[in-house]
Order: C-alpha cells, then sequence, then structure tokens
C-alpha cells in the first residue's frame, strides 16, 4: 500500500547473478518521493545492472522492488513505465530523422496510450503539442524545434533525451550517465536543466562526475563489488574515510 511516507523507489535485499557470479549483493535501498538520489562507484561495481533491476530489463535472483509502494519486481518494462517510472540511456535513443518537437510529440503521445488506440485519441492531439511545447522549453531546445534530432550537437541530443524521459509524466526519473561526454560549460548548463525539470519528481541518476553529484544529489549511494557501502548527505559521503578509501580517492577534494 503506498502512503504519504512510501519511498518513492525501494529495494529490499536485492541480488541479481549470472550463472554462478553474483553481481548484486544484498542491496537495500529506500529513496524518499521528491529526493534527487545519486548512485556511484568504480566501473564494474554493478550499478548500470542495478539500474535494469529497477527499470525491468533484468529481473532480481531475490529480494523485492518496489515503485511507490507497488512489488515491481517481476515486471516487465513497459508495466514499470505504466506505474510511473521513465528511464534514459548513457546511449541515445532517438528518432533522428525526426524533429526535436516531433520526437518530444511522440513521447507524450506514447503516455496517453495513442499507440493503442488511434481513433479513441485524436482529442489528445493538441493537449499533446501543448505539452511537447513546455517541454521544449524547460530542456532549453526552443530555438531548434524544427531541426532533425540527428543534427543537433552530442549535449542538446542528450538534452533532448531527458526531454522525452519525462515527457510521459512519470513521477520517478532514471538518468544513466546524463552529463557523460559534455564539456564543463555544457555539464553546467545541464545540472541546471535537470534540476528545473525534476522538481516535485524523484531523480535516480547513475554519474562518474563527482561535480554534477555533489552539486545535485540530495543524498548519494555508494555502490562497490555489487554492494552498498554507504548512502548519505554529499557532505557526509565527502567525510567517510570508508568511501575515500574504496572509491572517492582524490575525487571529491576536486568536485
Amino acid at each position: 500500500m503506498s502512503g504519504p511516507d512510501t519511498p518513492a523507489q525501494e529495494l529490499d535485499g536485492v541480488t541479481k547473478r549470472f550463472d554462478k557470479t553474483e553481481i548484486i549483493r544484498g542491496v537495500t535501498l529506500a529513496v524518499p518521493a521528491g529526493e534527487r538520489h545519486a548512485i556511484i562507484g568504480p566501473n564494474g561495481a554493478g550499478k548500470s545492472t542495478l539500474f535494469n533491476l529497477i527499470s525491468g530489463r533484468f529481473h532480481a535472483t531475490s529480494g523485492r522492488i518496489r515503485l511507490n509502494g507497488t512489488d515491481i519486481t517481476q515486471r516487465k518494462p513497459f508495466e514499470i513505465n505504466r506505474l510511473g517510472l521513465s528511464r534514459s540511456f548513457q546511449i541515445t535513443n532517438l528518432f533522428h530523422r525526426l524533429s526535436v518537437f516531433e520526437n518530444l510529440r511522440c513521447s507524450v503521445l506514447w503516455s496517453l496510450g495513442h499507440r493503442y488506440a488511434f481513433w479513441k485519441n485524436l482529442n489528445k492531439l493538441e493537449d499533446a503539442e501543448e505539452r511537447a511545447e513546455g517541454i521544449l522549453e524547460r530542456v532549453g531546445l526552443k530555438r531548434r524545434r524544427d531541426i532533425q534530432a540527428g543534427l543537433l550537437t552530442y549535449a542538446e541530443q542528450r538534452a533532448l533525451e531527458i526531454g522525452i524521459t519525462i515527457a510521459g509524466g512519470a513521477n520517478v526519473i532514471l538518468l544513466d550517465e546524463p552529463t557523460a561526454g559534455m564539456s564543463r560549460a555544457e555539464s553546467r548548463r545541464a545540472v541546471d536543466m535537470i534540476r528545473d525539470v525534476t522538481v516535485g519528481k524523484t531523480l535516480l541518476m547513475v554519474e562518474h562526475d563527482m561535480g554534477v553529484v555533489f552539486g545535485l544529489a540530495d543524498r548519494i549511494s555508494v555502490v562497490v563489488y555489487g554492494q552498498v557501502i554507504a548512502t548519505g548527505t554529499p557532505a557526509e559521503i565527502r567525510g567517510n574515510a570508508a568511501v575515500r578509501e574504496a572509491y572517492l580517492g582524490t575525487q571529491a577534494e576536486h568536485a
């Protein structure tokens, strides 16, 4: 059952094995509604596997995963999406020959069920266009509205991808390396944009850039060898000796 104190995203003793290899080892985590939560850790720690478990691409070997109080442990990705979770990917997943606006409108129409019952949803086209225009403004691509998505810069494509991720109105957003490959200036603009578009939503992100993590996250979980070794505020994580030894090192000093 969902209530005011129900976490938006919850993992309870989650494990994942591939053959005999245990990649995720007993992860327990609760992310309150409205929190911006970063998952960090070295390469190969299991961060992407965790995202795949949360979004339904993988199924947990044991343990439970809940979204707004609903058990989604064995749900399929499209079912989890319908329950209010949307995920972006490291590799941009756009319709490159469609315009920026058309990409956003497609995502909105999908969320309205247009794909399944075209004739029923014609009256929603105007609403979809208004919502797409609003997202266009929020992700800073209004001047690129009619440009083919494939002609955008890399940073613009990532911004469009984030716009598509939020277009369906999901209340839990998963972003996988949202600033990867960006310059410092582009990363700063991306952080401002992500902060704006996730107001009132729950954000989980995997990110290697510690400047982005410390500047955006309310709390941080550190994953090492498939286990969460610490969860806390940015200040708590900066000062955690075990975290510094296992992962952060000098990264925290320069963030």
